[in-house]
C-alpha cells in the first residue's frame, strides 16, 4: 500500500495534529511494523528517512481495543506494534525544576511528572523495563543505555514484600525503575 493518500492529509512540519479528536469513516489494515527497538518497516522493508518516520509518528494514536492507528481526518489504518511504538534515547535533570526530561527517538520530550510517570512492565522477551506514558495511549519504553544513566541517579526505598525500590523523584513523583531484593541493598 503506498503511504501517499495518508500523509495527503497532514502538514509535515512535524507537529503532533488532534488525532484523538479525529473520528474518520474509513478504516483498513496497513503493512506497517513498529519493532520492539523503535524501527519502523512498510512492506517489510525498513524506513530510513527520520523525517517520514517522525511524520507518522504524529498520526499514531492507540485505541481502546488495545490496537495502534496511523489515524487522518477521513481514514485510519491499523498496525502493528510489537512492544511500545517509542524508545527513550535521552533524559536530562533540569535541577531548577526538580523534573526528569525524557526524548524519545522520534523527538518527542516527556517531562516525568504526576501525568508520566514510569511504570515499570514486561517486555515481549519477559525482561522489567520501565516505560512512560507519551500521548494518545501510547507508550515508551525506556532504552538500555537511559535506564543505566537513570539508575546511576536513583535512590532506594523499603518495597512490599521484603524488596527494595529503586527510582527517583521527579516534580516531587515518585518514578519506580524496579526492585531489588532486600539482601542487595
Amino acid at each position: 500500500m503506498n503511504l501517499d493518500p495518508l500523509l495527503n492529509h497532514v502538514d509535515s512540519d512535524g507537529a503532533i495534529p488532534p488525532v484523538d479528536r479525529w473520528q474518520p469513516t474509513l478504516a483498513g489494515v496497513m503493512d506497517v511494523e513498529i519493532a520492539a527497538d523503535g524501527r519502523w518497516f512498510h512492506e517489510g522493508s525498513e524506513m530510513t528517512r527520520p523525517h517520514l518516520v517522525r511524520l507518522l509518528s504524529t498520526l499514531l494514536r492507540r485505541e481502546e481495543d488495545g490496537h495502534y492507528y496511523l489515524v487522518t481526518p477521513v481514514e485510519k489504518q491499523r498496525i502493528r506494534v510489537v512492544d511500545r511504538p517509542f524508545v527513550v534515547v535521552d533524559a536530562d535533570y533540569d535541577e531548577a525544576s526538580g523534573c526528569w526530561w525524557l526524548t524519545t527517538h522520534v523527538g518527542d520530550r516527556v517531562r516525568l511528572d504526576a501525568t508520566h510517570r514510569l511504570e515499570v512492565t514486561v517486555t515481549p522477551e519477559g525482561e522489567q523495563v520501565p516505560e512512560v506514558p507519551v500521548r494518545f495511549g501510547l507508550a515508551a519504553r525506556l532504552g538500555r543505555n537511559v535506564y543505566y544513566r537513570l539508575v546511576e541517579s536513583a535512590e532506594q526505598r523499603p518495597g512490599t514484600g521484603g524488596v527494595i525500590e529503586l527510582g527517583l523523584l521527579s516534580d516531587d513523583c515518585w518514578q519506580p525503575l524496579g526492585e531489588l531484593p532486600a539482601e542487595a541493598s
